[in-house]
């Protein structure tokens, strides 16, 4: 049986329904909140659960959906009403708006296959290992690149990894780590581990001045908190697009200053993009500008539609109120799962709309959220929850995880 738009959407209506019809509580809009509680209804799997992972893998919203809908009745029928292509102008485009975004030019702007595609970019551009000195990094950054760092480290890099302080980072261990010989600093933007939010301006001040250059990973920040590449001084910056984007896995973005281009960061790999007219009996072509030079064949054209609507989704609403939001739920959370026992782990004041606390039991924590149908997510072998928040929740989610996290209190939260 092959579904039309109507249809589609019209079962994902009524699964929406049926699913919130079997909570046991119904989601309302209370006094004083940002977004009313309507907004859910953009989202239909989060009426399945009380859904506060998102800084895991955000819902897919109907909006994206439709996107990738018309991407493939365009590629089964072709042009047509409700049948569009994400051909090579909307792809520059995208490019546009996503560097409003982050305060970037469109020429700044490569596609890649995710985040750490883009930081990989990067450090083999580099090339770090022949070029000696060190790396600093922190422990709050992503496990890919502390991954990456330690292998560059066996091949002869100096690497620094900078300990937190009551999971921060102390702008003077960053002063006492990078020095002269400091050829990069790597860091999280906004960390995964507990939404710590570093102090970037700082850090790429002191990197600068001693002739270091800044990587950001910003897949946790930007669409989330306002990001201005150009005023935290960060001159490389990668983000996959299915977290707070409203995209989906297998595209990303990579930004790279574009003074840096081919000179600091030359090009390591090859591809038809980066080259227009090309010349096969002669073997000539033109070099396209800017950042293109490090994309190589076709991006996956459905999933840059999806992050195409996502990002109108997230301009509509408007960053300063999701932001707003966000802090009316984060706040909540940070007030009351401490009475309940649990040791919070995210600095307060901290401006994102993720939040960590310490477990004593984390298996015993998994089975009660899964028992109550909370989604979040526990990282076991660090006793560690993480609770994430989006313009989809509301204060009767936050309701349902103190609850549950509550009744469980006396055998899970320290």
């Amino acid at each position: 049986m092959t579904l039309g738009r109507r249809e589609f959407l019209a079962g994902a209506g009524a699964l929406a329904v049926s699913a919130r019809s079997a909570f046991a509580f119904a989601q309302t809009t209370r006094p004083g909140a940002v977004f009313p509680a309507a907004v859910r209804a953009d989202f239909p799997s989060v009426a399945l659960e009380t859904y506060v992972n998102s800084a895991a893998m955000h819902p897919l919203g109907t909006f994206a959906a439709r996107a990738i809908e018309q991407g493939l009745a365009y590629r089964l029928h072709g042009a047509g009403v409700g049948r569009v292509d994400f051909g090579a102008d909307r792809q520059q485009d995208l490019k546009k708006r996503y560097g409003q975004l982050i305060g970037a030019t469109p020429n700044e702007i490569a596609y890649t296959a995710n985040t750490s595609d883009g930081e990989n970019i990067v450090v083999m551009g580099m090339d770090l290992p022949r070029r000696g000195g060190n790396i600093v990094i922190d422990e709050l950054h992503f496990t890919t690149s502390l991954y990456m760092y330690k292998e560059l480290e066996k091949k002869g890099v100096a690497l620094r990894i900078i300990k937190h302080r009551n999971w921060a980072i102390d702008i003077d261990d960053v002063d006492k780590a990078v020095d002269r010989d400091t050829r990069l600093v790597s860091l999280a933007l906004v960390s995964n581990v507990n939404g710590y939010m570093h102090n970037c301006k700082a850090v790429s001040a002191l990197a600068h001045a001693r002739g270091a250059y800044v990587f950001a990973d910003i897949i946790q920040a930007v669409g989330a908190v306002p990001v201005d590449v150009k005023a935290l001084g960060i001159d490389f910056a990668s983000a996959g697009t299915y977290k707070w984007l409203m995209g989906e896995r297998g595209l990303g973005f990579l930004y790279v200053r574009d003074d840096l281009q081919d000179t600091a960061l030359p090009t390591t790999r090859y591809g038809h993009r980066q080259v227009a007219n090309f010349n096969r009996a002669e073997l000539t072509w033109e070099p396209l500008p800017g950042a293109a030079k490090y994309e190589t064949g076709g991006i996956p054209v459905l999933l840059a539609a999806c992050v195409s609507e996502g990002i109108s989704y997230l301009n509509a609403l408007g960053l300063d109120k999701i932001r707003a939001h966000a802090r009316q739920l984060i706040d909540r959370l940070q007030n009351e799962l401490p009475p309940l026992g649990y040791k919070p782990l995210t600095p307060r004041g901290t401006e994102t709309p993720i939040v960590a606390f310490e477990l004593n039991d984390a298996a015993a924590t998994q089975h009660a959220l899964q028992a109550g149908k909370v989604a979040a997510t526990i990282v076991g072998n660090e006793n560690r929850l993480r609770l994430s928040v989006s313009v989809f929740n509301t204060h009767d989610d936050i309701d349902r995880v103190v609850e549950v996290l509550g009744g469980r209190r006396s055998s899970i939260a320290r």
